[in-house]
């Protein structure tokens, strides 16, 4: 990172240390919290669950934590997301325990699939492409919630947040080496998985 892009990144962190520590004691403080990493995590909860309803209660579960254990929250120079993204990942366990699995959110897809009523020739083209793109998509969300736990949040964080490797090992608690390697064992057992269903990675 040039010099001036690390200064210019210590200054936002010391910033949102200073807004972290008012939220401790201001509501409206933690407000901007909120508005700040709001659909960064109920982003995320979506992509790893693919249900609107679950994500909605998710998020709203995560920042009512977070309010509720803001309090104790140290801070030792890493963004407050960090923070979030732990306790969402909590969140998403406790999900999975009680259901079981995941459910699939089919509402793009229904959409993709309304396209095809349409008679111009060029708009059901774009239909089916539309409706392939979602079909590899559930394969591939399909075959992430096939993995155990452990490979899903890396792989998820890693490829759908756009997550660093060193950020991810901060979110996870673990070494960055121990991540890369989960990531690795991740994405070679989502390929067999997704060989075994006939697709492509």
């Amino acid at each position: 990172m040039p010099f001036a892009g690390y200064i210019i990144a210590l200054m936002e962190l010391e910033q949102e240390r200073q807004l972290v520590e008012r939220a401790k004691s201001d509501p409206l403080a933690f407000g901007i919290l909120y508005e700040e990493y709001f659909n960064q995590i109920f982003g995320y909860v979506l992509r790893r669950t693919a249900d609107l309803s679950i994500s909605q209660d998710v998020t709203a579960e995560v920042f009512f934590k977070a309010l509720r254990n803001i309090k104790s929250f140290h801070w030792r120079g890493i963004p407050f997301s960090d923070w979030l993204y732990r306790i969402t990942i909590h969140e998403i366990a406790n999900v999975y325990s009680h259901n079981g699995h995941d459910r699939i959110l089919t509402e793009e897809i229904k959409i993709a699939s309304a396209l095809f009523d349409q008679t111009v020739e060029d708009e059901a083209e774009e239909a089916q492409a539309n409706l392939e793109k979602e079909a590899e998509f559930i394969i591939i969300k399909n075959c992430i919630n096939e993995l155990p736990p452990k490979y899903r949040e890396v792989i998820t964080l890693r490829f759908f947040e756009k997550k660093q490797l060193n950020e991810i090992a901060r979110i996870l608690g673990k070494k960055d080496g121990t991540v890369k390697s989960l990531l690795h064992r991740g994405l070679e057992k989502l390929r067999v998985k997704m060989q075994d269903k006939g697709a492509t990675f």
